[in-house]
């Protein structure tokens, strides 16, 4: 009766996956699985209990991180993310207050990162950052 019980726990958790989508539930519903496999083999609740710990949390350990990248693929760097350490070129000096830079063909403002010299109008910059609609620069070595 008990493996029963695991084994229905296992479909239930296996189930519920589908609404999460984050691969967690169904590596413990295998975790149930193997539970009730343990339980229907061995008859020692003790047993079914150890074997579902283990299984259950080698496979969130080990097979979900995997399994995510797999399916999700990695991440892309999107919008305001996909600018920073791009190379941008001054328009007006920019300073620790402000400025103003072309960077992927359009004019955005800027300040410096280190709030030090300003930056003359022409040399080339990397954004480090985006904090807000400021793009926040270093300038490149001469």
């Amino acid at each position: 009766m008990a493996a029963l019980l695991w084994l229905l726990g296992g479909f239930a958790l296996m189930a519920a996956e589908i609404l999460s989508g984050d691969f967690f539930l169904l590596m413990i519903g295998v975790g149930a699985l193997a539970g009730a496999g343990a339980e229907g083999v061995f008859g020692n609740t003790v047993v079914s209990v150890v074997v579902f710990a283990v299984v259950s949390i080698g496979l969130v350990t080990f097979a979900r991180p995997w399994l995510k990248r797999r399916m999700h693929g990695e991440l892309v760097a999107t919008n305001v993310d996909a600018l920073v350490g791009r190379r941008a070129v001054v328009v007006s000096a920019v300073d620790g207050h402000g400025g103003q830079v072309r960077l992927g063909g359009d004019v955005w403002s800027a300040r410096t990162f280190d709030s030090g010299r300003p930056i003359a109008a022409g040399r080339e910059v990397t954004v480090v950052e985006i904090a807000g609609a400021t793009a926040v620069v270093l300038a490149d070595a001469e």
